[in-house]
């Protein structure tokens, strides 16, 4: 049977790991971001070849450190990639600032709000690195309004647009598979429902599923699920000896799922 991992369970496999010397916070994000990349070209083959252009929205924390790797190796092979951050560059993690960091060296940041991100031409793909599997809040307005897709009719053409999440959609609760609201602005604008969605054609998310990839909204905001994996091997593999109980704390699937599977 397939484990899911909640978000607390997540971390605490990379944080071991990383004890260990097994790697790095960087080695994990670089081995992510390769992932992502590799998920994206192996999705839609026809995006292997140079010239096109890509949006990559990044967080402030380690999910938007993934997406500064993502951008770096898409423009590593000859894409033209936009990067927006809804952060303060100096308040990134260690390892997200580094690779921030490694982006600027050739390339620029741009504010991740709407009057930049619709500025521009429209983007072959749009990758979406905000927030990742510990976010348990509604997305702040301005962030929800970027992410919204309907804001994508802003260019011509929008079913061209390819969404990628990198653990899932901004937005959803990977332990529950519910987006958070703020109830006090629903009932102000006359519904608790959010007024922007976030759907993506493609996930990625790493080592193993999450809970929220399955449930409720899940399936249909995450569209296809791709696992990577990104070497987090010993204690995050549950041992199991013949005739002796799972883990009771460890979530399962019933019918098997492996990396790669969507």
């Amino acid at each position: 049977m397939t484990e899911l991992l909640t978000a607390d369970q997540m971390r605490g496999f990379e944080k071991a790991a990383i004890a260990r010397g097994d790697a790095s916070g960087l080695d994990l994000m670089e081995r992510a971001g390769q992932g992502v990349v590799e998920a994206i070209l192996a999705q839609w083959p026809e995006l292997t070849k140079g010239g096109h252009r890509a949006l990559v929205f990044c967080g402030p924390g380690n999910n938007g450190g993934d997406g500064f790797v993502i951008a770096r190796l898409l423009r590593d092979v000859g894409w033209t990639v936009q990067v927006h951050l809804h952060s303060d560059p100096a308040a990134l993690p260690a390892d997200a600032k580094e690779n921030y960091d490694r982006w600027m060296q050739a390339g620029e940041v741009l504010p991740l709000v709407a009057e930049t991100v619709f500025a521009g031409a429209r983007p072959d793909l749009i990758v979406d690195a905000v927030f990742g599997i510990g976010l348990s809040r509604p997305v702040p307005v301005e962030i929800a309004q970027v992410l919204d897709v309907a804001g994508m009719k802003q260019w011509k053409s929008p079913y061209k647009i390819k969404r990628v999440a990198v653990d899932c959609p901004s937005g959803l609760d990977l332990d529950t598979g519910i987006i958070p609201t703020d109830r006090a602005a629903g009932r102000k604008a006359g519904s608790a429902w959010p007024a922007t969605l976030n759907t993506a054609n493609l996930t990625v998310t790493f080592h193993a599923p999450k809970p929220g990839h399955y449930l409720a909204l899940g399936p249909t905001l995450c569209g296809s699920l791709k696992v990577v994996d990104i070497g987090l091997g010993g204690a995050a593999r549950e041992s199991q000896m013949i005739g002796q109980s799972p883990d009771p704390q460890r979530i399962r699937l019933a019918e098997p799922f492996l990396p790669g599977e969507t």
